[in-house]
């Protein structure tokens, strides 16, 4: 078993595009005439995957290619949401949204006009394949609009995988014609059914599939996928205890 997984070291179901790109194609989508959304799921701030959920580089990304009919989420940022707790519904309001935690891992705040477009305890019944029946909650929640995309902005840390952690709120991704959303693979029991394509985004976010890129400090070498060009014979020959007989 062992050998086997060894030797499909290489292989990747995702195809993990930059948040470019990503932005590239959800843009020539939202021009096209399919009313089906197009799913962009940030793998790399899955906050099931400890990702911190306020990495804002494909958020920025879709923002800068003029996404519009969008909405995105979550942002984990209980500053922003606690900041709007006295603002009117239907104001403009501003504020340096999301990357908070650590803005070299995914991106930094992002400095916006945006409109408030809802207020909530953040608590929502699920109804999806995953989570069907759980009562749930962000926290503290708010919903804003900034250009064309509408943003969930919550206090908890969660993924998605269910219609209803948009739906409660005012946000009907099966209207869209790009969903942003953070979660790596337990999204696709939801989300796909609604979805005319899926696709991958790595925004460098702390759960980027790219493991070379960040600091290690106490990794134990030669490991992959950090050192590509393991000889596993000559490692096994060094370092292997014999079976005992």
């Amino acid at each position: 078993l062992a050998e086997d997984i060894w030797n499909q070291r290489h292989e990747q179901i995702n195809r993990f595009l930059d948040v470019r790109e990503a932005a590239r194609i959800c843009r020539d989508h939202d021009a096209g005439d399919d009313t089906r959304p197009i799913i962009v799921a940030d793998y790399a701030d899955n906050p099931g995957g400890g990702g911190y959920g306020d990495a804002t580089n494909l958020l920025a990304a879709l923002l800068e290619a003029g996404i519009t009919e969008a909405c995105f989420g979550p942002i984990v940022d209980p500053e922003t949401v606690q900041q709007l707790q006295h603002a009117a519904i239907g104001d403009t309001v501003a504020v340096r949204l999301g990357g908070k935690t650590d803005p070299s891992l995914g991106g930094g705040p992002l400095a916006l006009q945006a409109t408030l477009l809802l207020r909530s305890d953040g608590r929502y019944f699920a109804d999806g394949p995953m989570t069907g029946g759980l009562d749930k909650t962000w926290g503290p929640t708010v919903v804003l609009r900034v250009d064309g995309i509408e943003v969930l902005v919550v206090t908890q840390p969660a993924q998605m995988l269910d219609l209803a952690q948009f739906t409660a709120f005012g946000i009907d991704p099966a209207g869209k014609k790009v969903v942003g959303l953070k979660s790596m693979q337990h999204f696709r029991a939801a989300f796909e059914p609604i979805a005319s394509r899926v696709i991958v985004c790595d925004s460098g976010a702390l759960c980027s599939p790219h493991y070379a890129t960040k600091p290690y400090r106490k990794v134990p070498r030669p490991l992959f996928p950090l050192d590509r060009d393991i000889d596993l014979a000559a490692w096994r020959a060094e370092h292997a205890d014999p079976i005992p007989t």
